[in-house]
């Protein structure tokens, strides 16, 4: 009985991500890249317990909300840009385009020091839920390379007050943003299956497999 319940919850708790509103607690560094501005910021909620799988429950009960379960974790993000269209007679041209990228990784932190054995688990199991998230940040920042790639530059013909090139990268912008969250629905669902990375962490925690 105690496998199946724990094989219940690892389906419900690692359903797909979804926006938790939580305390902020770590920012790390602002650093600048070329083109722009990217920030990483790490947020947490609160759980409990002093074993593996009283964590994990309360991770199950207090983490971000995702459809008809809860989540792990959760990586947003916020773009804005600075863009600069110039008439250039008859046409205009995105001369330059500054992105302004929020990351923010939402992970759950144990609200009481853990006994030797289970803070050991813990460490293991938050390290790989942080690498996992990280690999959404990835994706992230490079749909933004590729927006840069494929607006800056861009010019429309008879457009000498610059509103039909703000409609034309609409289509690339949408394109970017679309492969970004298709690679990352990919990425949760390759590393959520059965005996997958995911699993592993989980199972780790619960019962050191």
């Amino acid at each position: 009985m105690a496998d199946t319940y724990r094989e219940k919850r690892l389906k419900a708790t690692v359903a797909a991500f979804s926006i938790l509103t939580a305390a902020l607690t770590v920012t790390p560094p602002t650093y600048a890249l070329a083109g722009g501005e990217i920030v990483e910021r790490v947020e947490t909620y609160s759980i409990s317990g002093r074993t593996g799988i009283e964590l994990y429950r309360s991770i199950g009960e207090r983490g971000p909300k995702s459809g008809v379960g809860r989540a792990i974790a959760h990586t947003t993000f916020k773009l804005t840009w600075r863009r600069d269209y110039r008439p250039q007679g008859a046409s205009c041209t995105l001369v330059s385009a500054v992105p302004r990228l929020i990351i923010t990784y939402t992970l759950p932190k144990p609200s009481n020091p853990l006994p030797p054995e289970t803070k050991k688990r813990w460490e293991t199991f938050i390290d790989g839920i942080k690498r996992h998230e990280e690999v959404h940040g990835v994706h992230m920042k490079e749909m933004v390379a590729e927006i840069e790639a494929n607006t800056i530059g861009a010019t429309a013909g008879n457009d000498p007050g610059c509103k039909k090139i703000r409609q034309d990268i609409q289509a690339p912008l949408g394109a970017a943003s679309l492969r970004q969250r298709q690679r990352s629905s990919e990425f949760d669902r390759v590393e959520m299956a059965e005996g997958a990375n995911m699993h592993r962490l989980i199972l780790g925690l619960v019962n050191g497999e």
